[in-house]
Order: structure tokens, then C-alpha cells, then sequence
């Protein structure tokens, strides 16, 4: 990363957490953290605001951060006109929404990084994203922008002032939607559009740039389970396969890139966000689960061992992001040359690699190498004589030898803070993934995050959303409530474990307390009180991860369904309810949401798992669970005080080990099978 050298002084940025503000501590810009310091000055001293957000794997953040903010010139007359205040979107995504709302009217665009100019009292009149230092390609210069603005505040203040009360009158106009009553109709709507907007030939649902719609690809999983239809199952199995073997996955150490550049899949944006692999993993995992398709479990399991590998911190908790650069250069660190190929590997095992990995001596990335597999590995078998299964076990060793030669270059810069609401979205997947792959390590490290983040980042005061080196700070957000909490729902049905139960209940009760709307229009992404904060947004549209509200209902619904409590049920009807409503406007937006919708709309389905846990057969019956795909299954592995556990989940009374055995029950709208002892017909009954 080219940090600031602003020799032997450093800014205010110095003692900040978030590793993105501590690499601008040299810059010559007199940079604040967002705060009460700085907003006081801005205050005191009645000069307007440059708010600058990004986030630490963001690769035009740190161009605009070489040539504008490191720039002697420009942070002269940033100092002498202006407070500038940096932000890390990662730790405060609600300023992020806000304001990135202001520069989307303003511009029609968004993007990072954001440069947006505020009055003394926060109130938004100017903004845009990468600004270059002087015009160039149809943009205005920073230096001129920073200049202009300045002489307006000075000279025409009013004018400015008028156009960010007018500009705050736009923002507070968000029109809440009506709520409606909740049907099919919005999954229907956003299966079509996902038809229409398919990419047959890459799979995906967009040209380029292209990126991975875990969201979209769970819910036409969910809605060819419910109609057999065909045509959604082939959508899903071929955007898993294109993105699988594409670029954007990498085939030495694991792992997804963030989306691609091209429309095949093929120049990923290098940066790795935890939340992706979070989201990609459980998608192979319930792909799998449909397809047996060798290929989806081995890329979920790669995944998983990337982050257990490469982005656990020692407190248990996961970090959040690699950057694409290194030594300046974006992907550097992943593509090859065939050259340094043939270096390394024996001349049989090289050409072998050479020709599944599409590599060749011109590149298909500025003169070099991203691996992909631009035919299936089937083909590459037969082209060599040789079988599918032969053929990986070469290539598997080739990697073995490739990745601790790559391992040795100078690595992407780690964003190594601990993000409550994506570790929750990763207890998530690990959870999943030790029910289907049937692997301790995953459950271990599902466990260990979770207990971590409950003893460390769960105070009397409430949730809290960051940690990094031991520090802990900014209190939670309603996503760091509800992926906290739908993990750990998805642990307890894993594990049996009654902490993760009860710690559940807690979050949602204190979410619905912070975040709730009187009126019941869905939930605020912030809480009530910060004078810092212009407004509080809801948000319903699924982005980078699933809306916060969608996953508010899920928490409440799936709470709801365990304790029969129609109470809670009628709250998680409320927020779809007026997503529904929202939605309408942007079906296929909100897939995410119409998967708990879908949840909604169906019966309740049941099972109870009772016995002794480490019996064989107790075993042999969770692993035909965790391999069948039953997304809206509710589980319960039944241990413990049968008359403590039934006042906490009813339908567990009476539901009892049978003659010694362990004993599944399964239930449908309250409909249940007699009792099952025996593998092979629980797996018939789920399948």
C-alpha cells in the first residue's frame, strides 16, 4: 500500500482502529477520524466539511490517495479551507448510506471512494467518487473542485446553503411503502426478471462488470425445489460452474475475488471480501446438496480452508479483506507467467497444468496469467488420455507445489479488523458447511467465533461492531444485530448447543428495542439518538450482502417458528410486508428477502434428532440432514432437560429416543412421520 509520507508528522489518523484510516496518517491532508473533535472544529470555525469514505481494499481509494492526498498542493488548500474527515465505510456504514444516497442524487452514480463536501452542520451540497487531480477524461480536477468550493463558502455562502437545505429536503422525502398483503407475487416477479437478464452463455445475471449473485442463485435453488422446474436448476448449475472454474476464484489457495471485469468471469477486481465467501460458500454447499456435483463441494470446502487459513484472527473472530494491489500493481500477487510454470513444475506435470489452466506464453492479463479452467476438466482428461480423477490428483499436486512459491511474494495488504455482522455471515457458512461436509474443523471454528464475539463484542450496553488488535469500538448496526443472530440460529441447529438459542433471543429482542419502527415500516439501520447522523435509513435492497431488514424477518421468523410465538410471527410479517411493498420496484434487488418470504409462505417443517450425540447411528441420520436440501427445515438435536428444552421450543415434548435408539421426527404443518431409527429412511423422507 503507498501510504502518505508527510515527513516525521502524522495527522490526526495516527490512533485509529481501522487499519484503511491508519494508512493515511502521513498524509500531508490534516485528516480527522469522523468525531466529536472534528465536527466542533468544523463548528468553531464555521468552514465547510470534505468527508472522504472508503475502505482499505479499495483500489481507486488508494490512487486517488497517491495522487490528490499525498499531493503537498491540494492538501494545502484542503487544510487551509476545509475540516477533512476520513471514514472507513467498514466501520461506519451508516454515514456510508447517507451520504452516498446524497451523491447518487446529485450525480447518478455511486461509488468508492466518496468525496462528499458538507456544511458545518452536516448537511450535504456538493459531492462525487474518484476525482482526478486535474480534469482529465470528462472530470473535474481535484485541485479545481477544492478550489471553486472554497471560494463559493467564502463568497456565496448563501447559494451553498440554499443547496443543502434543498438537498436535505430531497433526502428526508424517502417515501415509506405501504404495506401489502404478502403472496407470491414478488418471488414470481423476480424469478422473471432473472430470467430475462440470464447470461446463457457465462451464467449470472449481468454483462460486465459481473458479480456473484449468491442472493439470486439461492432463490431460484429454493423455487426449483418447490416446482421442479428445470430450467432455474440450470441457471444456478451453470453460473456455479462459470464462476467456478472463472478467475474470479482462486485455484491455488481458494477463495472468490469480488466480481469480475469482464462478462466471463474471467479478470476478477483482486480484492477478497470475507462476506462473499461467506455467501459463495453456501451456495455451493446447498448446490451440492441438489446436484452431488463433485466440483461445487470441493470449491465450498477450498473456501472454507482459505479462511480458516488465511483470515483468522487469534481472538477467533475473521478478518475482513485482502486488497488487489501489491507492490502497486493490481492482481500482481496471482498471475503467472508460463514461464516461472515450466520453472517450477516437472516438464510432463508443467504442460499438463499449462493446458487445464489456460495458460499461455502472451497471457490473458497484461502479458500475464490469471488460472482459470476455460474447458471442463472432462475434456482436458480425454484430450490427455487419461481419467477425470487421475487428472485432478496431478493437478492437486501441481498446486501444492505452486501456492508456497506464490506465498513468498510480497502479499495484498490484509484489512485485519473483526466486523461483527460479516463474521456472523461466516458462523453462518461454517455452520452449513460442517453439516454437509461432516467436518469438526468447521463447527470448531464456528463455535470459537461465536463465543467470541458474545464474551468480547456483546456489552450491557449492547452489540458492538469492530474489532482489531484487542481494541473494540463503534456500537452495532441492525446488520451486525441480525447476521449475528441468523448465525447463530444456524449454529444451534448444527450443534444442538442451547447458548446459541438463547444468545439468539437476546439479540433479537434488544434489535427490535434499537432498531424497531413504531409505525412498523420494517426495521432503522441505525439507532435513535445520534446527533451526528442526519437521518436514519432503512434498508431494504439487497447489496454487496443481504438487506438488513430481510434478515431481521428471517431472525424473527425463524424465533418464531421454534417458540410458536405468533407475536414475534406478526413482527416478521410487518417487515416483509413493507419490503414486499419496496420491492415491487426492484423485484430481483431483493432476493435475498424473498427467500425468507418463501420461508413465510410455507408450512412449517420440523425435525427432531434425539439420542445419544455421539452414537453412530445418531451420526449416520445427521449426515443424510446435512446433505439433503431442505432450506426451510427448522432443526433441533434434542439433549439436555427434555421438560427445560420443551418450554423453550414446544414441539420438542415427547419427542424421545425410541427403545434406545436415536430417533428422528419429522414434521410438516404440524403433520408428523412416525418415528425414524434408520438412516436410509430419513434420507427417502427428506428426499
Amino acid at each position: 500500500m503507498q501510504n502518505a509520507r508527510h515527513e516525521g508528522r502524522e495527522n490526526h489518523l495516527a490512533k485509529s482502529l481501522s487499519p484503511y484510516l491508519r494508512q493515511h496518517a502521513r498524509n500531508p491532508v490534516d485528516w480527522y477520524p469522523w468525531g466529536k473533535e472534528a465536527l466542533a472544529k468544523a463548528k468553531r470555525e464555521q468552514k465547510p466539511i470534505f468527508l472522504s469514505i472508503g475502505y482499505s481494499a479499495c483500489h481507486w481509494c488508494h490512487v486517488m490517495e497517491r495522487e490528490s492526498f499525498e499531493n503537498r498542493e491540494i492538501a494545502a488548500l484542503l487544510n487551509q479551507s476545509f475540516v477533512s474527515i476520513k471514514v472507513d465505510r467498514e466501520e461506519r456504514p451508516d454515514l456510508d448510506r447517507v451520504y452516498m444516497k446524497a451523491v447518487q442524487m446529485m450525480t447518478g452514480r455511486g461509488g468508492w471512494p466518496m468525496s462528499v463536501f458538507l456544511t458545518p452542520d452536516l448537511e450535504p451540497f456538493f459531492g462525487g467518487t474518484y476525482f482526478p487531480p486535474d480534469d482529465k477524461h470528462g472530470l473535474p480536477g481535484f485541485r479545481r473542485v477544492v478550489t471553486e468550493l472554497a471560494r463559493l463558502w467564502k463568497e456565496e455562502r448563501e447559494r451553498v446553503l440554499d443547496g443543502s437545505k434543498q438537498m436535505m429536503e430531497r433526502l428526508s422525502k424517502e417515501a415509506v411503502p405501504a404495506k401489502q398483503v404478502l403472496d407470491r407475487a414478488p418471488i414470481e416477479l423476480a424469478i422473471e426478471g432473472l430470467k430475462r437478464q440470464f447470461d446463457p452463455h457465462a451464467g449470472g445475471f449481468s454483462r460486465a462488470p459481473k458479480f456473484p449473485p449468491a442472493g439470486s442463485l439461492e432463490l431460484l435453488l429454493r423455487e426449483h425445489a418447490r416446482t421442479g422446474e428445470a430450467g432455474l436448476l440450470k441457471m444456478v448449475v451453470k453460473t456455479l460452474d462459470e464462476m467456478g472454474r472463472g478467475g474470479i476464484y482462486d485455484h491455488l489457495a481458494g477463495g472468490f475475488h469480488r466480481y469480475t471485469v469482464d462478462d466471463q468471469w474471467l479478470v476478477p477486481h483482486f480484492e477478497k471480501m470475507l462476506y462473499d465467501n461467506a455467501l459463495l460458500t453456501r451456495v455451493y454447499l446447498d448446490g451440492w446438496a441438489v446436484t452431488h456435483e463433485p466440483r461445487f463441494r470441493q470449491v465450498a470446502m477450498e473456501t472454507l480452508d482459505f479462511v480458516l487459513r488465511e483470515m483468522t484472527d487469534r481472538a477467533g473472530g475473521f478478518h475482513s479483506t485482502f486488497d488487489a494491489d501489491s507492490e502497486g500493481e493490481e492482481g500482481k500477487y496471482y498471475v503467472w507467467s508460463q514461464a516461472e510454470i515450466e520453472r517450477i513444475l516437472p516438464e510432463a506435470e508443467a504442460k499438463l497444468f499449462v493446458q487445464a489452466y489456460g495458460v499461455t506464453p502472451g497471457g490473458n492479463f497484461e502479458g500475464h496469467n490469471i488460472l482459470n479452467l476455460p474447458v471442463p476438466l472432462a475434456e482436458v482428461a480425454k484430450q490427455s488420455g487419461l481419467t477425470v480423477a487421475q487428472l485432478e490428483q496431478r493437478l492437486a499436486a501441481s498446486r501444492k507445489l505452486l501456492l508456497p512459491v506464490r506465498a513468498k511474494r510480497i502479499p495484498p495488504h490484509k484489512d485485519d479488523k473483526v466486523l461483527t455482522a460479516w463474521n456472523g455471515l461466516m458462523i453462518s457458512a461454517l455452520a452449513r458447511g460442517y453439516q454437509v461436509l461432516d467436518d469438526e474443523r468447521y463447527k470448531l471454528a464456528a463455535e470459537r467465533a461465536a463465543g467470541f464475539l458474545l464474551d468480547t463484542m456483546h456489552t450491557p450496553e449492547g452489540l458492538l461492531r469492530v474489532f482489531r488488535d484487542g481494541k473494540k469500538s463503534t456500537p452495532g448496526f441492525l446488520d451486525d444485530y441480525t447476521y449475528l443472530g441468523d448465525a447463530l440460529l444456524d449454529l444451534f441447529e448444527a450443534t444442538g448447543n442451547w447458548r446459541w438459542f438463547t444468545a439468539a433471543q437476546a439479540l433479537a429482542t434488544e434489535m427490535t428495542a434499537a432498531f424497531g419502527d413504531p409505525e412498523g415500516n420494517g426495521f432503522f439501520y441505525s439507532r435513535a439518538g445520534d446527533a451526528e447522523l442526519i437521518m436514519r435509513e432503512r434498508c431494504f435492497l439487497d447489496e454487496a450482502r443481504p438487506s438488513p431488514n430481510g434478515v431481521a424477518a428471517r431472525l424473527l421468523l425463524r424465533l418464531a417458528r421454534f417458540r410458536e410465538d405468533e407475536a414475534l410471527e406478526g413482527q416478521a410479517e410487518q417487515a416483509l410486508a413493507a419490503a414486499a411493498a419496496f420491492g415491487q420496484r426492484f423485484p430481483t434487488a431483493l432476493t435475498h428477502t424473498w427467500c425468507t418470504l418463501d420461508e413465510f409462505l410455507a408450512p412449517p417443517e420440523e425435525l427432531v434428532m434425539a439420542g445419544k450425540p455421539d452414537s453412530k447411528e445418531r451420526q449416520d441420520m445427521l449426515r443424510a440432514v446435512g446433505q439433503a436440501y431442505r432450506p426451510n427445515l427448522a432443526i433441533v438435536l434434542s439433549q439436555g432437560d427434555p421438560a427445560k428444552a420443551a418450554k423453550l421450543i414446544p414441539w420438542l415434548a415427547n419427542r424421545e429416543a425410541r427403545d434406545g435408539k436415536a430417533t428422528a421426527y419429522l414434521c410438516v404443518n404440524r403433520v408428523c412421520s412416525l418415528p425414524i431409527t434408520t438412516a436410509a429412511k430419513l434420507r427417502k423422507l427428506l428426499d
